[in-house]
Parts: C-alpha cells; sequence; structure tokens
C-alpha cells in the first residue's frame, strides 16, 4: 500500500453500510433538531421572564409615582381658631366669621375683624392657625400666617375657612338637572 498508483477504486458500502450511515445521519438530524427546539424554547422564556420583569418594574415605578403624587396632593387639614388679636385669648369662632362681624357693624380688613365695643372703640380678632385650648385660654402654638393655598383650613365649630388641594377628592358624583322629558 505504500506505493498505490490511483488506479483502484473504492468498493461500494453494503447495503448494512448504507442503512447504518443513514440511521446515523437520521439520529444527528433529530438531536440537531432537538438542540434547535431547546435552545429557541431557552430564547423564549428568557425573552418572556425579561419582558416579565420590565412590566412589572414598570407597573412599580407608575404606582409609586402615583402613590406620591396623591400624597402631595392630599390637602393638609389644619384648624384655626380665632383670637383676640392683642391678649390671643381664644374667643368664639363667630368673631372671625365676615358676616357676623358685618352684622354688628364691624368691619373686616387685611385678615383683622373688628367688632365695635362702644364708644368709638373696636376688639379685632384674627385666625390663629394651628393652634389650640379652649374658649378663654390663650392659644397654644400655631401661627398667624395662613397656611399654603393647598391647606384645608376649618374651624373647632366645624365652619371651612379654606379648602385646599388640586381639585382631587375622594368623592365622586354626577350632575344632571333631574328632569326629563316627556309630552
Amino acid at each position: 500500500m505504500r506505493f498505490q498508483d490511483g488506479s483502484t477504486q473504492a468498493r461500494q458500502p453494503s447495503l448494512a453500510e448504507q442503512r447504518a450511515r443513514q440511521q446515523a445521519l437520521a439520529e444527528q438530524q433529530r438531536q440537531e433538531a432537538l438542540a434547535a427546539e431547546a435552545a429557541r424554547a431557552a430564547e423564549k422564556k428568557s425573552s418572556t421572564k425579561k419582558k416579565l420583569l420590565i412590566g412589572t418594574g414598570v407597573t412599580v415605578g407608575l404606582v409609586g409615582l402615583v402613590a406620591t403624587f396623591y400624597t402631595v396632593a392630599k390637602p393638609k387639614n389644619v384648624t384655626a381658631v380665632c383670637a383676640d388679636r392683642n391678649t390671643e385669648i381664644i374667643n368664639d369662632d363667630r368673631n372671625c366669621d365676615e358676616n357676623y362681624v358685618r352684622s354688628q357693624g364691624g368691619h373686616v380688613t387685611g385678615g383683622f375683624f373688628f367688632i365695635p365695643i362702644g364708644g368709638g372703640q373696636y376688639n379685632s380678632y384674627r385666625y390663629n392657625y394651628g393652634g389650640s385650648g379652649a374658649i378663654g385660654q390663650r392659644v397654644s402654638g400655631g401661627s398667624y400666617d395662613p397656611p399654603s393655598s393647598r391647606a384645608n383650613v376649618s374651624t373647632k365649630s366645624g365652619k371651612t375657612v379654606q379648602r385646599g388641594g388640586f381639585g382631587i377628592s375622594g368623592k365622586s358624583g354626577s350632575g344632571g338637572s333631574g328632569k326629563s322629558g316627556g309630552s
């Protein structure tokens, strides 16, 4: 065999050898198809997992954003007490009610309520925001500067002094005339 001249021809494979080669080729193709299917399934699973994680992240972000907005948008509730301008003694809420003051011949100027006491003199009152105490006591804490326009301000007696917020409320309703057409 050292010096073959290339004139000989290879013999044809036997029928058994041909079948064995076909079976081996078929098995190889089947293994390749299974591997390709496994790779597609893994890619699909990875893609689905990635989309799920992205979707979850977006959802959590949106929920956080909405929760933050409602927390910020929720108006702060502040209680106002009517106090004497000079002594800071808490008085009846009506002394800081514009309608009541005017009905008594008084006037309202710059957040101060002036009620005549006779002899050309006036008692002046103003709201203390966030202070506490009972009628007849000196107001404790709070401020005479009005809170931001986003705050709900009301008196202890329930009178609303200021409605705040961004127009968001927990209530909803629908309006209508209540009339129906007829002949």
